[in-house]
């Protein structure tokens, strides 16, 4: 006897499907699993077995051929293990085909034929919709998020036993809440935490006006100053200020979070903007994404969102490199012998560093023990073409014992973020519906487009890059940096003091080093 049953596999953030065909021929009671099967696809044999026997079912004393078709794609994770199980039970006569017909089943199962959860719901669920099935049957811990995807019946189930009933007609499957972006987009909050305000943040004018440049605009942002002058602080507030995301943003953010298995349960959909910030030990592949299953990486699961790298410099050289590429295009290209996949990677990279190796260089009152070369040498760990991509690069000085006691509290959160909100706004009416949904974005021809200069504008810019020696990648930031001051100020064109306090921002073009 023969059964196919239709399941889903995902390569990067996309599904595909995959049918799950189960033959029961003659000959000694071994169970094989061909089409490419990773080794956890080939565990599934004992899962399976186990779960059968355990659940009431007796396993087929036959040879058991399961083959997952395409063959000639690897199928990697746990999801088929329910497909197979249902599978054995139809080719042997305990359930009708019928009843699998226009049917996605994927799920993991335990030894006691439990059903577990897996990853990528949000894709898989997807998929099936594409492919023009109807109904999906899927873990309970996964009902709330395949029920995102509209337009399909879900049945959720909880073990072995309760996958058949359903199959059978025999049970009513408990139906999953419902969980659409509209039903979420009213939990939508920016990245807010009770604990963290930009209220907390005494002095540093400077660095907080760059802080709300940077969240109007979406630009990429480097703190450099001494340690305890507050970089890490507010970096963490940089999240606290940002506009809540659309419900495309909210969509495609947490299709990464899905594959990558971090959404709740009760809570597929992201209400707020991912804030990733990895140990400066991270590995290349961790950070871009890849490696033997094709996960997103650091970059990808920061996407709409923001990636904070502590410490810049004491990050890997290839690491930081590799950051280069998503940084202009957005996306992460990860091609490998087994497999070609492309992660959204369309987040703000927010980073710190220390002035030099001991950290005190230019401090108004701890002396600094660095020569000259030591600077340059740590300095030169992060390359010019990263340094190029990143739009406003800060000083942040040390504040002062009277000031850190006695200052009043700096504008909070909720103020700045206000700001933010309106800027961001005036920037989706001018760009409309092109890619770009923020000043960072926008590609060379919307640079010329809505940034164009007045003459003196364009006689101060000239002359930066001349004393500067800015590069055609930084004289375009320096543009867009500018368009956003013009758009906190509410003003419709790019005036000379915009320019001007952009190019305030290029630090380490200032500095020469």
């Amino acid at each position: 006897m023969l059964a196919t049953i239709a399941s889903a596999a995902v390569f990067g953030i996309e599904a595909h499907r995959i049918d799950v065909e189960v033959d029961l021929g003659r000959g000694m009671m071994v169970f094989s699993t061909v089409g490419s099967a990773a080794t956890a696809v080939t565990e599934a044999r004992t899962r399976v077995k186990s779960a059968l026997e355990n659940s009431g079912f007796a396993f087929p004393q036959r040879r058991v051929t399961v083959n997952l078709a395409p063959a000639d794609v690897r199928k990697e994770g746990t999801a088929f293990d329910l497909p197979i199980a249902l599978g054995i039970l139809a080719a042997d006569g305990h359930l009708p085909t019928e009843a699998l017909r226009g049917t996605l089943i994927v799920g993991e199962l335990s030894l006691d034929g439990r059903v577990r959860g897996v990853r990528g719901m949000l894709p898989l669920a997807a998929a099936a919709r594409r492919g023009g099935l109807q109904r999906l049957l899927v873990p309970a811990e996964n009902a709330i998020e395949a029920r995102v995807v509209s337009g399909m019946e879900v049945v959720a189930v909880g073990s072995l036993p309760e996958a058949v009933r359903a199959l059978r007609g025999e049970l009513e499957p408990t139906s999953a809440p419902e969980a659409t972006i509209e039903a979420s987009h009213a939990r939508a909050t920016p990245v807010r935490d009770d604990d963290l305000d930009l209220a907390d943040v005494r002095g540093q004018p400077v660095a907080r006006r760059a802080l709300e440049i940077a969240a109007a605009g979406g630009h990429n942002l480097l703190f450099i100053g001494p340690p305890g002058a507050g970089k890490t602080m507010l970096a963490r507030r940089l999240a606290t200020i940002l506009p809540p995301m659309s419900d495309d943003e909210r969509l495609e953010a947490s299709v990464v979070a899905s594959v990558a298995g971090l959404v709740r349960p009760d809570q597929p959909l992201l209400t707020r903007r991912p804030f990733r910030a990895p140990h400066h030990s991270v590995s290349d592949v961790a950070l871009i994404g890849g490696g033997p299953h094709g996960r997103p990486g650091e970059v990808s699961l920061a996407h709409h969102g923001v990636l904070f790298l502590d410490e810049l410099p004491e990050f890997r050289r290839n690491a930081l490199e590799a950051l280069r590429q998503p940084l202009e295009s957005g996306d992460v290209v990860i091609a490998r012998a087994g497999y070609h996949l492309t992660f959204p990677a369309r987040s703000m990279l927010v980073a710190s560093m220390n002035p030099c190796p001991c950290g005190y260089f230019g401090h108004p009152r701890q002396p600094c023990g660095c020569n000259p070369t030591a600077i340059r040498a740590y300095r030169n760990r992060i390359s010019g073409p990263l340094l190029d991509r990143i739009d406003l690069q800060v000083a942040v000085d040390p504040v002062s014992a009277s000031d850190l006691r006695t200052a009043p509290p700096g504008e909070s959160s909720a103020d700045v973020g206000a700001r933010v909100l309106e800027a961001r706004a005036r920037q989706q009416r001018r760009l409309g519906r092109s890619r770009a949904h923020c000043n960072a974005q926008m590609r060379p021809a919307e640079i010329r487009r809505h940034c164009a200069l007045d003459a003196d504008a364009s006689r101060l810019l000239e002359a930066a890059i001349e004393r500067l020696g800015l590069s055609a990648r930084a004289h375009d930031r320096v543009l867009k940096v500018g368009r956003t001051i013009a758009d906190l100020a509410d003003t419709p064109s790019v005036r000379a003091a915009h320019v001007a306090e952009a190019i305030q921002y290029r630090q380490l073009d200032r500095e020469g080093l």
